[in-house]
């Protein structure tokens, strides 16, 4: 399996090279050059798959079995959920009018970013030891992906990990997962600005071609390949789980609703269409509806400034995973693709070619959420199941609540949630909810904590570039002194 950038001018790598990438070198997203399909065969026999047998048997087509035995992959991925609390990794919460709820938030920080990121933790000490190799791994994160980043390689001696989050725009909990956690090779930053604003200055070191090389830089946002392959699993878990019959022919299609904010989970729930798994994906939205206004009219640009939600990991208005999913659209048109991710990256304005957007619609649907809507669907999930939601949940149960009301069909449907309510204290207040947080999540707020602050007059990238290289030597002075 070889991987190339949506952009066309990279050479293509193997997935040791997509992994320890982050942009490719020519600015596009490195994919598979080709997707895998499965027939109803193979289907039939995976829907008797456990979740983690699911990312298995997914992983082992994505990486050859020359880079990663299949014995070895296998060892890698049990060990990756060895810290989960719930036995199956993740549960189909099953609720009254037809509501199938997919907690995928059972991993230590309590988000579904636990699920990839402990299985690319795990690819990347394999291969780190393997080549007595160290990486400097940048992430920008709207919440959940920089804890979970953080949890993958804490303490690693062959990683250096610096997270960059928006300073008052995540829970506090979520800030907390990250500052409290005092390792050497652990480097938070809390920047004045929002999650577009932390990307463009990461995506100025990473463009820098000399100093990526240099530092071996990475990165773990979902720029990076091995996070959209692992959760292609939570499609097929989701499909078994919620089909009516697996010995119908064809085999019926099940709608999963997708809370989408940079647009990695949506990038990955196409794909698992693309194999053949018959789904049918909805990408719901917060206020930050670039997606949906994509989906519905072809409106691929900025509305202004990001607007703080109460779902507020998916408060972004420059959601870079788009461009996976239209060159899949395009037939992998690269020279398209480059032209038309130019023209947003340059204005923030881009209308969709006609032929695209028919292709986007026709793949998925969409629909948006706002603060009253999240909140109106967690107090009605509360009082009809005393179930507690998180706000990014809610966004997806509200989808669920809408075509009930409207008495749109009754298809199987499978809402996915990417994390716990405990996270989120405040809109669980904000719903006259009663919040229940874990003891591990209270001891937080007792914990020393530690980062360092970007202001907005500040150079982000400057600073990032100089503590990266202090570092680095640093590193260098001790292995000479050894």
């Amino acid at each position: 399996m070889r991987y190339v950038s949506t952009r066309g001018e990279a050479r293509s790598v193997d997935f040791e090279g997509a992994l320890f990438s982050g942009y490719a070198p020519d600015g596009g997203l490195f994919m598979p050059k080709e997707i895998p399909t499965l027939d109803s065969t193979t289907l039939r026999t995976w829907s008797a798959f456990s979740y983690p047998e699911l990312v298995k048997e997914l992983s082992s087509l994505f990486i050859s079995s020359e880079l990663i035995p299949r014995k070895e992959l296998n060892d890698l991925i049990d060990s990756a959920f060895r810290r989960f609390r719930h036995k199956n990794v993740v549960h189909p919460a099953r609720l009254k009018n037809g509501l199938n709820v997919l907690e995928l938030w059972h991993g230590v920080t309590y988000a579904f970013k636990d699920l990839s990121l402990s299985c690319t933790g795990q690819f990347l000490q394999y291969f780190l030891k393997k080549r007595k190799k160290h990486v400097t791994i940048l992430v920008g994160t709207s919440g959940d992906t920089g804890s979970s980043a953080i949890e993958s390689v804490r303490g690693e001696s062959n990683m250096d990990i610096f997270v960059l989050l928006p300073k008052d725009l995540c829970s506090q909990i979520q800030e907390l997962q990250m500052t409290t956690v005092i390792e050497e090779n652990v480097h938070v930053f809390t920047a004045h600005g929002n999650c577009d604003e932390i990307d463009e200055s990461i995506k100025e070191l990473f463009a820098d071609a000399d100093f990526a090389r240099q530092h071996n830089l990475m990165s773990l946002n979902s720029i990076n390949w091995s996070r959209i392959m692992v959760q292609i699993a939570h499609y097929f878990y989701a499909y078994f789980q919620c089909t009516p019959s697996m010995d119908m022919s064809p085999l019926p299609a099940v709608e999963i609703v997708v809370p989408t904010g940079g647009g990695g989970n949506i990038t990955a729930g196409y794909i698992a269409q693309k194999m053949g798994l018959p789904i049918q994906l909805v990408a719901v939205v917060n206020n930050n509806d670039i997606i949906h206004r994509a989906v519905q009219r072809g409106d691929f640009s900025f509305s202004g400034s990001v607007k703080p939600t109460l779902a507020s990991a998916m408060d972004i208005q420059e959601p870079y995973n788009m461009e996976r999913i239209l060159w899949l659209l395009s037939d992998c048109d690269s020279s398209l693709i480059k032209t038309l991710m130019e023209q947003f990256n340059t204005s923030k304005n881009l209308t969709l070619p006609e032929e695209l957007h028919r292709k986007l619609s026709e793949a998925l649907s969409s629909c948006s959420a706002s603060d009253e809507d999240i909140v109106q669907a967690m107090r009605r999930c509360w009082e009809d199941n005393r179930y507690l939601l998180c706000p990014h949940s809610a966004v997806a149960v509200h989808y669920h609540y809408k075509q009930l009301d409207c008495h749109l069909g009754n298809r199987p449907r499978c809402c996915l949630a990417p994390a716990s309510a405990a996270k989120f204290p405040d809109a669980v207040l904000r719903a006259k909810l009663v919040p229940e947080v874990p003891p591990e999540i209270l001891a937080l707020k007792a914990m020393e904590t530690r980062s360092t602050t970007l202001r907005r007059e500040d150079d982000w990238a400057r600073t990032l570039r100089d503590r990266i290289e202090a570092i680095a030597k640093r590193r260098h002075t001790q292995v000479e002194f050894l």
